[in-house]
């Protein structure tokens, strides 16, 4: 496939003056076309409200379409250490391109800011930080409704990448802990139009639960099969799949689904004490202005965490090293190490040098499908 070179980066340069060079440039790989389409455009959308300044230096966005291929992505992050010279790497929101990104990030000891939960091997994640939640995290969210449910047995259907893998050993060893066995797994790809075989077996096994490991629109298609097949048990999807484009697709077929997620899809449902409630309803608000009623979904709240990270971490690295220079890239890293406790709308991080995932376990929120809407469990 052709990499597509529309870089909003020409057209989409957040900067004052549109011939001046930016002070602080940024990275972003996103897929903007491809199967995780529905993931990068909502971030891309919440990027096009970002100011054109932070931390009093302006800022130029070089935002480039990975088409959710592994390969293109690393051709972006080679593009951008190598001609951009970029100060920091966004993205991306698809998991198998993100991994490889994060091999560009520490070879060129320059941060990235993924925007799925990508696990990579002990030692090897330096200058990757993560603005999701960990599915483990997640999967702590997931059991807890889970056993107030009576849930104990699961079957186990999702992606045959590492997006599916990944949740498949953080959910199962979670499952392990509080006495719930996975009996039944099976996988699809992401391009698949079907999953009727594999939706047989899982059903043949009769769970109580079934976790669907998807993301986007593409999560509708296996939970429509799962719900056509006359599973009656409970069926849960990930925080891939917090986005209305579940509901759009599913239709009724998706109605009473449990879907784990970050606060930012219901800002307006948290109590007035949870920490992350004014960021999250400013996100909204400011997000459906521009784009309309109910077009906040999970994605576009990690592209607000972003900019509030920058917010945090720019003027801390500013005071060591100027923008452009690899004083200045280890600076952000050593800032993002150290930025301590920082509210997101998305929960709240505190990464450390030996931790870059950042969120506590009471960072997940379970929703319920209520009338093609989104309902706290």
């Amino acid at each position: 496939m052709k990499l597509k070179k529309t870089f909003i980066a020409t057209a989409f340069t957040l900067l004052a003056c549109g011939t001046a060079l930016a002070d602080i440039t940024i990275g972003v790989s996103l897929p903007l076309t491809g199967p995780a389409s529905g993931l990068g455009i909502p971030v891309n959308n919440q990027m096009k409200l970002w100011p054109s300044t932070i931390g009093g230096e302006k800022v130029r966005l070089i935002i480039l379409d990975d088409a959710t291929d592994p390969t293109n992505g690393t051709k972006n992050a080679k593009r951008f250490v190598t001609d951009d010279k970029v100060d920091i790497i966004i993205g991306s929101v698809a998991t198998p391109v993100a991994i490889p990104i994060a091999d560009v990030a520490a070879e060129s000891k320059t941060v990235q800011l993924s925007l799925s939960p990508i696990q990579l091997p002990p030692g090897k994640d330096g200058w990757t930080f993560r603005m999701p939640q960990s599915n483990a995290v997640m999967s702590h969210a997931m059991m807890g409704l889970m056993k107030k449910q009576g849930v104990k047995t699961v079957g186990f259907l999702g992606y045959t990448d590492a997006y599916g893998e990944g949740w498949l050993k953080d959910f199962t060893a979670e499952a392990e802990k509080n006495g719930i066995k996975v009996i039944a797994t099976e996988r699809f790809a992401r391009s698949d139009t079907s999953v009727t075989g594999q939706v047989l077996k899982l059903v043949a096994a009769n769970p109580d639960a079934m976790l669907i490991v998807a993301s986007g629109s593409g999560a509708a298609m296996p939970h429509m099969a799962v719900v056509e097949r006359g599973y009656k048990g409970k069926i849960y999807q990930t925080h891939a799949a917090a986005t209305r484009d579940l509901m759009r697709v599913g239709g009724k077929a998706v109605e009473g689904a449990y879907v784990v997620s970050g606060p930012a899809v219901i800002a307006e449902q948290l109590p007035d004490s949870h920490p992350s409630k004014k960021a999250a309803i400013d996100f909204v608000q400011k997000f459906e202005k521009a784009y309309g009623p109910g077009s906040r979904n999970q994605f576009a709240g990690h592209g607000y965490d972003a900019e509030l990270v920058l917010e945090k971490i720019v003027p801390m690295a500013l005071k060591k090293a100027k923008p452009g220079t690899p004083e200045f890239r280890a600076a952000l890293r050593d800032a993002m190490e150290t930025m301590g406790r920082s509210v997101v709308a998305h929960g709240v991080v505190n990464w450390t040098k030996d931790d870059h995932w950042g969120y506590t376990p009471e960072t997940g929120v379970m929703l319920k499908v209520v009338n093609g809407d989104w309902k706290v469990e």
